[in-house]
């Protein structure tokens, strides 16, 4: 048996002859537990809070979407579609004309984001889900559906005639401006739904049929601006944007959820890093106390510490007893502290014991990375900590 690591194992686990050592023993072995529970509930919280973020995207993003890689728009010919039904892999896409327009209501005008969608739209995102009044727009018609941002601000509803609504664009070209007409076009439209995802989709955007949405920005009968794609459960996703770039000689630009929502998900990546050093730093506070537990018992086991050198041990031996000692201490209570934070974060799954509000709870998910990382920084930390206080050992502190 390695003899250093059976007598540390004896140390750590057999009472101090002093009181105020035990004492000191256990808030050390406590703060660890405490901090990296902690640390482990937090990263469980930002994991739940970046799913709970992308759910809300997918009501509206696709698995991929394809932009153009110059230009506002492209031809999408029937070649083009047959080439892209041919990519396995790809369960169904959808043509997509996005443009920022003003929408008017009486005497108020407001930015927004028209999204011109074809009938396949809603094989590819769930937005129709989203829709809490009235109903989606109906194919070849001047429906809409806005957000209820948009809702409020311009003050209108469904189907509410008594009020134009109008959306405006402005026309391509050059030359002085002679008249509001000259300068843009525009086209009278109902609004048959309004849809609640997040206050930031609410008041951005606006869904038309693409046939109105291309004849209020003069487009083609085959010129669009994206296309959207859902992919099959099983489907590869590198796979599908290899074979898109084989097929269309790297034309697009190939975006998945994600990358679609990048500034929210850098955000989140960004809190994620800032709350892990924070708690890292708080754990290197509390690994103070280990080092301080461990100087008090090597002083504690000064006799026993004679008897051992006298007896033949070498100082880099008895060192070693101690390094053991804190890096079973803090190895110890960090598997207790992670024990403890899946035990608060499975009961939160579970029982939904916190609330963000009356009907939701707060978003949490236990993934084995942050049981990793944990014990990772725990371990590596607790090393640190236990070299430094073992180091405090030297020949002259064992003979006097």
């Amino acid at each position: 048996m390695n003899f250093p690591l059976y007598i540390a194992k004896r140390y750590l686990f057999s009472k101090s002859s002093s009181n105020a050592i035990n004492i000191m023993t256990l808030i050390a072995s406590g703060g660890v537990i405490i901090a990296s529970a902690a640390l482990f509930i937090v990263l469980s919280v930002f994991a739940g809070l970046k799913d709970y973020s992308l759910q809300f995207s997918s009501f509206v993003d696709p698995d991929l979407k394809l932009l153009p890689t110059t230009g506002k728009s492209f031809v999408f010919s029937e070649d083009d579609k047959s080439k892209l039904n041919e990519i396995a892999g790809i369960a169904s896409y959808s043509e997509i004309i996005e443009e920022r327009i003003i929408i008017k209501s009486e005497n108020k005008n407001l930015l927004a984001t028209l999204k011109g969608v074809d009938a396949n739209f809603l094989n590819v995102t769930n937005i129709d889900s989203m829709v809490t009044k009235g109903g989606w727009l109906s194919p070849e018609s001047n429906d809409v559906v806005s957000g209820w941002g948009i809702s409020n601000n311009l003050s209108f509803g469904i189907l509410d005639f008594r009020k134009s609504l109008s959306l405006y664009v402005p026309k391509p070209g050059k030359g002085q401006i002679s008249s509001v007409s000259s300068a843009y076009n525009s086209v009278f439209v109902n609004n048959v739904g309004l849809f609640d995802i997040n206050e930031e989709l609410n008041s951005e955007y606006v869904f038309s049929d693409i046939t109105l949405a291309k004849q209020l920005l003069n487009y083609k009968t085959d010129q669009i601006s994206a296309l959207e794609l859902k992919l099959n459960p099983d489907a590869d996703e590198d796979q599908v944007r290899e074979a898109i770039n084989a097929a269309f000689n790297f034309q697009f630009d190939i975006k998945n959820r994600e990358q679609l929502n990048d500034a929210l998900f850098k955000m989140l990546n960004t809190e994620n890093l800032a709350i892990y050093l924070i708690f890292t730093l708080v754990i290197i506070i509390a690994l103070f106390n280990v080092i301080g537990a461990i100087i008090m018992m090597i002083l504690d086991k000064k006799k026993s510490l004679n008897t051992l050198f006298n007896l033949g041990t070498e100082p880099k031996t008895i060192k070693s007893i101690f390094f053991w000692q804190g890096s079973l201490m803090t190895m110890v209570s960090g598997v207790i502290g992670v024990t403890l934070g899946l035990l608060i974060v499975y009961l939160q799954q579970s029982f939904e014991l916190v609330m963000l509000t009356p009907e939701l709870a707060y978003p949490v998910r236990l993934k084995a990375f942050n049981i990793v990382l944990v014990l990772a920084t725990i371990f590596a930390l607790g090393i640190i900590a236990s070299r430094i206080a073992s180091q405090r050992i030297t020949k002259k502190l064992i003979q006097t």
